[in-house]
């Protein structure tokens, strides 16, 4: 769990990495209408975002993202997570995770499997059973053989960045997961259902990319709108640690519409310049 806790972010020195637990602040996640892609550009979509109040939308916190909503009787199987680029996307996959292992979070959960698609994409040429390619990224998992038995959470992060074709019409139906094909062919037909349906997936990706899913395999998609103000507030004195810096720096952004815009967005917050321009 090394991997998902010590984080490379801000101003940390080069070969420095950061406890996400000591900066970590709460997103505003929010469902949004399945199927529904915005074309927008992403930056028109980050000064719509800023300009929403809150309070419009109910948010729907990490550890819940699997939980039924308020009038659902059961938890979605598939989940969609989309966001502009460094909204947070892959930090609340990490925090997740972290807070699963660490036992703080849905500990009805017997295993959580974090992929990138960057990861898989090196995998486009090779055949694997899903076994296979589960001991192939999780050494861990070698002596278990009937998944079907177990609550398990698949997370697939940064589909924008998937090489594969992900050829759900055309892709055969895959039921065995001792039975060696394609990754794509792997993929397809687990986010889909036909393989390993007591799973549950959990895709994050970019507005542009997101219908690369058919709609009707996916049965809730939320969308990471970044800090309200409060969590803005928030993040800046966890990350500046000398109240008159936070304070400074707080000051000066509600004094700047751009950057009062760009500071929804988490990896905008944690650069030098912010210090800089903070001066």
């Amino acid at each position: 769990m090394q991997k998902f806790r010590r984080v490379f972010e801000g101003i940390a020195k080069a070969g420095q990495s950061t406890d996400l637990n000591d900066f970590y602040t709460e997103l505003f996640i929010t469902e949004r209408v399945s199927g529904e892609v915005n074309k927008e550009h992403e930056v028109r979509l980050i000064e719509t975002a800023s300009r929403k109040p809150a309070k419009e939308e109910t948010p729907i916190k990490l550890e819940d993202i699997f939980k039924p909503l308020p009038g659902q009787d059961q938890p979605s199987r598939t989940i969609m997570t989309t966001g502009v680029a460094g909204i947070g996307k892959t930090i609340l996959t990490h925090k997740f995770t972290l807070d699963w292992a660490e036992g703080k979070a849905n500990q009805d959960i017997h295993f959580t499997l974090p992929f990138t698609f960057r990861e898989l994409n090196l995998l486009k040429e090779k055949e694997f059973s899903l076994m296979e390619l589960l001991h192939h990224f999780f050494i861990q998992t070698k002596g278990i053989r009937r998944y079907d038995r177990f609550q398990v959470v698949f997370i697939l992060d940064g589909l924008d960045e998937c090489r594969l074709p992900l050829d759900f019409q055309n892709n055969p139906i895959w039921t065995d997961v001792t039975k060696s094909t394609s990754v794509d062919i792997l993929l397809t037909n687990l986010i889909r259902g036909d393989l390993l349906p007591s799973a549950r997936i959990w895709i994050t990706t970019r507005p542009a990319a997101a219908n690369q899913i058919p709609a009707e395999c996916v049965d809730m998609v939320t969308e990471v709108r970044g800090f309200t103000d409060p969590q803005k507030e928030e993040y800046f004195r966890k990350r500046f640690r000398e109240e008159p810096l936070a304070s400074t720096i707080i000051s000066h952004i509600k004094t700047s519409r751009s950057l009062h815009i760009m500071c929804h967005i988490p990896e905008h917050q944690s650069h030098p310049w912010w210090l800089l321009s903070a001066q």
